[in-house]
């Protein structure tokens, strides 16, 4: 069982994950035909935003974290965890829509006592989940499991991805709390850094390395060759995200960059397109040479 095709959900560990995981994405879509229909911003502090991408992106997460626990040697206590964490992210997201409902803030936001709980408490929640991504991480840098070498490297690269990710996001909360006490606008570094551009920028790589992972053994291709191409998706990763953390810690935003920079964003970019255009040409010529696409003999 060394890929996606693998029933991994029918894993106790994962079972939990998988559920809280559907439900969280089916929750986003919901909020998101919720704004369609009663409109309003898409950015600020109290938009439908923030119920349809926590939702999307905490139900990815919540997979993505099952089947890494599925595809780890069973440690006592795990099943334990991954329900605890499932419960977590489930909680999470569940105080982010209420405040939506409630019409205020879920973030930055102690104006009474019960909004400084309820963000306390979604702090609390990103801290425990933070710490069993650390721990699964570290698990899979140590430890042997069954998958193949390049879905193997997607895992590992997309767990520390994530790892990074959710450290950026504890920095950019810790940061924006000091500057909303001061009255400052909380989610900006210096002139125009964005806090959440790093952050957002590779907290999906654990969905999208083992998605090509998968692509690439479809696309018929041999394991070196698999291994390269996951690897330069991660290297691609990684440059966009030291490309997005240089831009908010220098106080620029997204796209105000220096030709060096701009430069490093162009060959980030470059590694994650070419894996995509190797997968899509080697599907092409599978299809091609299928006897289905060959004309038909004539007698």
């Amino acid at each position: 069982m060394e890929d996606l095709d693998a029933c991994w959900w029918r894993d106790e560990r994962a079972r939990s994950l998988a559920v809280v995981g559907v439900a969280l994405i089916a929750s986003g879509a919901a909020h998101l035909v919720v704004w369609v229909i009663l409109g309003g911003p898409w950015e600020g502090p109290v938009t439908w935003r923030k119920p349809i991408l926590f939702g999307l992106s905490g139900g990815l997460t919540s997979l993505s974290l099952g089947w890494a626990f599925s595809k780890l040697p069973r440690r006592w206590g795990d099943s334990r965890l991954a329900a605890a964490t499932a419960w977590a992210l489930l909680v999470e997201i569940a105080l982010i829509d209420l405040q939506r409902w409630r019409g205020v803030a879920s973030h930055f936001n102690r104006q009474t006592r019960f909004d400084s709980l309820v963000y306390d408490a979604i702090g609390a929640i990103i801290l425990f989940v933070t710490a069993v991504i650390i721990d699964l991480t570290v698990r899979f840098l140590r430890q042997r499991t069954d998958l193949a070498s390049d879905m193997l490297l997607a895992a590992r690269a997309g767990l520390v991805l994530l790892a990074v990710s959710c450290g950026l996001g504890i920095w950019a909360g810790m940061h924006g709390d000091i500057r909303a006490a001061a009255g400052l606008p909380p989610e900006t570094f210096g002139a125009a850094g964005i806090t959440k551009f790093p952050h957002g920028i590779a907290i999906h790589a654990i969905q999208w390395l083992p998605l090509l992972a998968w692509a690439v053994r479809r696309a018929g291709l041999d394991e070196k060759r698999r291994w390269r191409l996951v690897a330069a998706s991660a290297v691609g990763t990684s440059l966009a995200l030291a490309y997005a953390l240089v831009q908010t810690l220098s106080g620029r935003s997204r796209f105000d960059a220096l030709p060096a920079m701009t430069a490093i964003l162009v060959l980030g970019v470059g590694c994650l397109a070419l894996p995509v255009g190797v997968v899509a040409a080697a599907m092409i010529r599978a299809r091609l040479r299928s006897p289905r696409c060959q004309p038909p003999r004539h007698a």
